[in-house]
């Protein structure tokens, strides 16, 4: 096989793995989540400082994904386009999005659902289909996932941002960035998967 199919078949594979585990499907353990800053990158760890002020190593595995996270804006996002986001509930039964990510056309479906998110309070992550794009000003949208249907209404302050593969290139020093990883019974930490902001920005999820 031509190395440039491999390449692509590779970064399809990644993808829906990253779906899957953004969408917090089921597995064996949930993913420990990191964010902060690069501090330091070698062959076979990067080391960050957390959020929170603690330096945590992490190791690379063969298998870790790297994912790019670029920053769009609400123009991005179409009737039909795939999305996630992490959001709150309103008393109304609408959901107020803290960030928008959106996958690749190719993953539409993947990891589809809503379940429970870190991102304070009760929020969630939604991982479903824009139907319509509501209001005067475009800031609603209905989210489609399995037999269910929110509005989500995404304030001008909120990060939109677009998902991509990429490769260990974007893994430098002062980085922001997103761990999912697992935690072995020694308390060492492998990531599955890296999220890292382009041109800057930290990944909103």
């Amino acid at each position: 096989m031509h190395q440039s199919m491999k390449s692509t078949f590779r970064s399809a594979a990644q993808a829906i793995t990253l779906l899957t585990i953004l969408a917090g499907a089921a597995s064996a353990a949930d993913p420990v989540r990191v964010r902060g800053a690069i501090t330091e990158v070698t062959q076979e760890a990067i080391h960050v400082k957390a959020r929170d002020g603690k330096d945590i190593a992490v190791k690379l595995a063969a298998g870790t994904m790297v994912i790019s996270v670029a920053l769009t804006d609400l123009s991005a996002i179409k009737p039909d386009s795939y999305i996630g986001t992490a959001a709150a509930p309103q008393p109304d039964g609408t959901l107020k999005a803290l960030e928008v990510h959106i996958f690749p056309a190719s993953m539409h479906g993947v990891g589809e659902g809503s379940r429970p998110w870190d991102s304070g309070g009760d929020s969630s992550m939604t991982n479903g289909t824009v139907g319509s794009i509501l209001g005067t000003d475009g800031r609603t949208l209905t989210v489609k996932y399995e037999n269910s249907e929110k509005k989500v209404f995404v304030p001008a302050d909120v990060p939109i941002v677009s998902l991509e593969p990429a490769d260990r290139a974007l893994l430098a020093t002062g980085a922001k960035l997103l761990v999912l990883a697992t935690k072995a019974e020694d308390g060492s930490l492998t990531a599955m998967s890296i999220l890292v902001g382009a041109n800057g920005i930290a990944p909103p999820m």
